[in-house]
């Protein structure tokens, strides 16, 4: 059977994509073949790697991608934006399936002590966590 392809997209693809990319391949891999981008990629950010480690996933084999990379090469089943900035910038994808969207905030904007940014990169990441489950909970 054939693997729904699930792309998600936020701006730099340092954070919130690369989070729900791990928790897709994490709780569905078996599903789904997962993906992630960036409208202007920024490379990972290091507390995303931290704060996904602190729960058991691995990050390491992931890297920022610039969403150009798909465009015409791969029809996703399910395109999930997960900020505003990627909402409004999205490009058309032809045979894109369902788009959803997803206004998370961005914890890498976070201004603070480094465990204040640690606590925002942490408050996203267990949304993200809950987001993928409920809407794995309505797939069929």
């Amino acid at each position: 059977m054939k693997k729904a392809k699930v792309l998600f997209i936020c701006t730099g693809n340092s954070a919130r994509s690369q989070m729900a990319e791990a928790f897709l391949r994490k709780y569905a891999g078996d599903e789904f073949e997962v993906y992630s981008a960036g409208i202007r990629p920024l490379g990972i950010a290091p507390c995303t790697i931290r704060v996904m480690e602190e729960i058991g996933i691995n990050l390491e084999g992931h890297a920022s991608k610039n969403v150009d990379e798909y465009i015409g090469k791969i029809d996703f089943d399910h395109l999930i934006t997960v900020c505003a900035n990627a909402e409004k910038q999205c490009p058309v994808f032809p045979g894109m399936g369902e788009r959803i969207h997803w206004d998370l905030e961005d914890p890498v904007m976070q201004i603070g002590t480094e465990e204040e940014k640690l606590q925002k990169f942490r408050e996203v990441r267990d949304k993200i966590d809950k987001l993928i489950k409920e809407w794995l909970s309505v797939q069929e």
